[in-house]
């Protein structure tokens, strides 16, 4: 039968919505009972439909996703695609493949069912094209190869249903923005296609069913089921005044693992991971079985703690987010999270892992890695309770993104200008209000390179054949084109392998960025995989080590050490600080800690902004309760001083955290609300960009993204330092040459929204605007005790450091002139008494 038939209807016997008997009968024969949502989307699947299920962690939300498509394929299905189901993560495609076998084989029907991720085989991906399965699991990555070869009508012309899980993990990223133009791509090749987004945890529900199908998208809302059993792990010894790794509780977690079957104890960074992971294993008396798990890990060192953890050989897992999503553990009875969760939605997420079941609550504790987590810890868990969920504001998609998508569409033939304008309009939400001008920037940049580039042969990738028609210029750079597709822009990593001067087995361990590589010398030891390892050299990209059991380690900085707060999170802090009897509930050590503040200065408010300024150690320190994220804050600190240098108060550095910053300085600000004059600082972050590494980082991901700088090519694969060493070079030539350039264009929005998040500058400058307290103590104020204690101190290189290096000139001259009147000279640059020498 040809691949484009319609599909089997489901039998006579099976109403609307209703289950056919061969399922009926395997629900009955597990003691299942479907749930109302599974029911309701198997009776609304029908052609052109879109649909949001919304429902909790163990709610069946998968099988109610793949329900409709296993009733239509029950009989003697046709060969071709069916079903395509995508997620953000590979693992998860493996552990859906896994769960669909059992009700397949259980029920007899002759579904074929595959998945097709980076890690698949090149002959299973060739198969997969010439006939492909009825039902294929993949990612986003995955499904814009497919789309770009000249066959894609062929593969997906019998495409029915698309499947998106975690859709609300997708939505937050550039991969989703990539994703719905996917979408729209299939929606074209395939008429009358139908999508369904499964989600655990949205706080915009109606924005998501947008962002899944602009043109239309009912949200189903399911039994969100028994309420979280959550709370805060209380210590013996209070918490420390600062540090993120929460190690201080290691004995009264292990005391947890050992009260529980299986325990997942999360992260925020790997780096935390590893810390925590060697703390547990030194308390853990009892030699209980514990893994580890997060993304710098070899990919099967993480599917030996996945299949343990599915056989329930582990007792506890430490992980990242590379466990938050999806894939079903039900013997897990406890999730740990070490550390301030910093978003609601990653923590409820979390929760949702333990006790995977529909009608269990789950059990969950959270531990503040530090005095001021408290306060978030407990914000975090009132937001929880009041399924107050955080998220960011909608946001028009990415232009370097569309550049991507449309030199992929070229890839798998010619296309007209106007009908894929219409179809990107019609069938990708971010893309959804996208101006014809813009669509006809990118489809010039990558016609040419633009103005400053279109001199040069290998920037000028597409041609146009007839009026609005276009076609890649040269066919042979398709294949450039494919290996560089996808937005995932992380730090270049080296390949950690065991087989070094004293080492032996020669097996991958993970993988550490290649700015700390860069650092290590032989001999140098550092954790991964829960080992301290040595290291021993390098070999074809490749860190060769041995194991080092007797130094203590270095730790590999791995990715994603700089979450902020969010908003919702950072402004409930602030809520809980005004209100009083908020306040005396904390743990003693905080509320005490509080209340001092409170005597001595005063509290945060969100109905202005607190500043602080006192002496210390010869230094005016001023610090501003922002409460505006580390990124902010960050960027905040960087124009203050620069602010404070015109001014002549002489900045020598500052320090930056989630809830405040704070600046050194020789000279006291005697007004800092005129610091904080957000036009001042916008000019000020618009001189500092143009000529800032932060800048130029950002251009790279953006024109690798939209294949300016190709990372990948046929037989070799650029060095992030090469990679980068191009990107500086076209930067500083557009700059100078091209600065309205499209790629200098999406750097300059891309940077003020993301790296430096200078929208919450601007909603801290308006709290400044309507009230600002100003508290000159004599000494440092207990709130800011702990800033003194923070990692990460910049040091300003300006007037105050020269007036210092001046200072401590003079200071010697008259040293020595006392010396020299005491009857010491100097000679031949060095200070000696007179006389015999000794």
């Amino acid at each position: 039968m040809d691949a484009s038939a319609p599909p089997s209807p489901a039998p006579p016997s099976a109403a609307p919505g209703a289950l056919p008997p061969r399922f009926a009968d395997w629900f009955a024969r597990r003691g299942w009972t479907p749930h109302p949502h599974q029911l309701d989307l198997l009776a609304s699947a029908r052609p052109g439909a879109a649909d949001l299920l919304v429902a909790p962690t163990g709610g069946g939300k998968t099988l109610a996703g793949f329900l409709p498509s296993l009733v239509a394929l029950e009989g003697d299905p046709p060969p071709g695609l069916h079903t395509l189901y995508l997620s953000p993560l590979k693992a998860l495609a493996a552990d859906i493949r896994r769960n669909l076998a059992r009700p397949i084989e259980e029920m007899g029907l002759s579904i074929r069912v595959e998945d097709r991720t980076g890690d698949t085989t090149q002959s299973a991906r060739r198969r997969q094209r010439a006939t492909p399965p009825h039902i294929l699991l993949t990612t986003p990555e995955s499904l814009a190869l497919l789309l770009s070869y000249e066959d894609a009508p062929r593969i997906f012309a019998g495409l029915r249903r698309v499947i998106v899980d975690e859709a609300h993990a997708l939505a937050e990223s550039k991969r989703g923005d990539q994703l719905t133009l996917l979408l729209s791509r299939l929606r074209g090749l395939s008429p009358g296609l139908s999508v369904v987004g499964l989600s655990a945890t949205v706080e915009d529900p109606p924005a998501l069913g947008r962002w899944l199908a602009p043109s239309g998208c009912r949200v189903l809302l399911a039994d969100p089921g028994p309420e979280p059993d959550i709370g805060m792990l209380e210590t013996e010894a209070p918490p420390p005044w600062s540090g993120q790794g929460g190690r201080h509780a290691a004995s009264a977690v292990m005391d947890l693992i050992r009260a529980h079957r299986i325990t997942l104890v999360f992260h925020n960074t790997r780096a935390q991971a590893e810390l925590f992971f060697q703390a547990l294993w030194a308390v853990n008396d009892d030699a209980l079985p514990i893994g580890i798990h997060h993304g710098s890990l070899d990919r099967e060192a993480r599917q030996r703690v996945e299949a343990a953890m599915a056989e329930g050989t582990l007792r506890a897992v430490v992980c990242t987010g590379s466990l938050d999503l999806g894939i079903d553990w039900g013997d897990v009875d406890l999730v740990v999270q070490v550390g301030a969760p910093r978003n609601v939605k990653r923590l409820v997420q979390r929760i949702g892992r333990a006790n995977h079941r529909y009608n269990a609550p789950s059990r969950a504790l959270i531990v503040p890695a530090n005095r001021f987590e408290v306060l978030e810890c407990r914000a975090a868990l009132d937001a929880v309770l009041d399924h107050d969920l955080d998220g960011d504001e909608t946001r028009d998609g990415p232009l370097d993104v569309l550049c991507q998508h449309i030199l992929a569409t070229a890839c798998a033939g010619p296309f007209e200008a106007t009908a894929l304008y219409d179809e990107i309009r019609a069938g990708a939400g971010p893309y959804a209000d996208l101006p014809r001008a813009e669509f006809d920037d990118c489809l010039e940049f990558c016609a040419t390179g633009g103005y400053a580039l279109r001199a040069y042969d290998k920037w000028k990738r597409l041609a146009e054949g007839p009026p609005g028609t276009f076609r890649l210029r040269d066919p042979r750079a398709s294949r450039a084109i494919r290996m560089n597709l996808g937005t995932i822009i992380g730090t270049e990593t080296l390949a950690v392998r065991l087989g070094g001067k004293r080492g032996g087995g020669g097996y991958k361990l993970g993988e550490i960025e290649e700015d700390f590589a860069a650092t290590l010398t032989p001999g140098d030891s550092f954790l991964i995989g829960g080992e301290v390892v040595r290291f021993e050299g390098l070999r074809d990209l490749t860190i060769l080590v041995s194991r080092e059991r007797t130094k203590a380690p270095r730790i590999a900085v791995f990715g994603g050490s700089k979450l902020s707060t969010s908003t919702l999170l950072s402004n409930r802090v602030m809520d809980l600080l005004e209100d009083p009897a908020a306040v005396r509930a904390l743990p003693a050590h905080t509320a005490d800690w509080l209340a001092l503040q409170a005597e001595r200065s005063a509290l945060p408010s969100r109905r202005g902004l607190l500043c602080e300024t006192f002496p210390h150690h010869g230094r005016r320190h001023l610090v501003i309760y922002g409460f505006a994220g580390r990124n902010a804050h960050q960027t905040l600190g960087l124009l203050v001083t620069r602010r404070m240098e015109t001014a002549g108060l002489g900045p020598l550095g500052f320090v930056a955290n989630d809830y405040a910053l704070m600046t050194w300085a020789l000279e006291e600000a005697p007004d800092p609300a005129a610091l904080l004059d957000a036009e001042g600082l916008r000019e000020g972050l618009e001189g500092w960009l143009g000529e800032n590494a932060v800048m130029k980082r950002t251009f790279r991901a953006a024109a690798i993204i939209a294949g300016l700088i190709e990372r990948n090519l046929p037989g070799m694969r650029k060095t992030g330092r090469q990679a980068t060493f191009s990107s500086d070079i076209l930067y500083d030539t557009l700059r100078r040459f091209d600065p309205d350039h499209l790629l200098m264009r999406i750097t300059r929005r891309e940077a003020e929204r993301g790296l430096v998040d200078f929208a919450r500058i601007e909603a801290l400058c308006a709290r400044a605007r309507s009230d600002v307290r100003v508290v000159r103590a004599e000494r440092i104020t207990p709130l800011a005790a702990p800033l003194m204690l923070e990692v990460g101190k910049v040091p300003i290189k300006g007037d105050g450091r020269q007036r210092l290096l001046e200072g401590e000139a003079a200071a010697l001259m008259r040293e020595a002139d006392l010396l020299r009147e005491a009857g010491l000279v100097r000679e031949e640059g060095l200070v000696r008494e007179e006389g015999p020498e000794p």
